[in-house]
């Protein structure tokens, strides 16, 4: 699958993409790696994403998840 979305990876480890002109965070590790099609994830911040015809999509936003220590 070709990913069409311009997507990147900050030095400290921070997923960034180009979604509709804007730059968009995208997570830490709960973004899958590879990204293949279906692939839907909810970073730290509740914003929820997933891969749909080789986009990255902004499905909505939702309550943070929990963090366990």
């Amino acid at each position: 699958m070709a990913l069409n979305t311009r997507i990147w990876m900050t030095g400290s480890l921070d997923w960034f993409a180009l979604i509709n002109g804007e730059e968009v965070f995208l997570g830490r590790r709960e973004v899958p790696a590879p990204l293949d099609e279906g692939d839907a994830w909810t970073n730290e911040i509740g914003d929820m994403f997933k891969v749909i015809d080789g986009e990255v999509t902004i499905m909505g936003k939702t309550d943070p998840p929990k963090k366990y220590w």
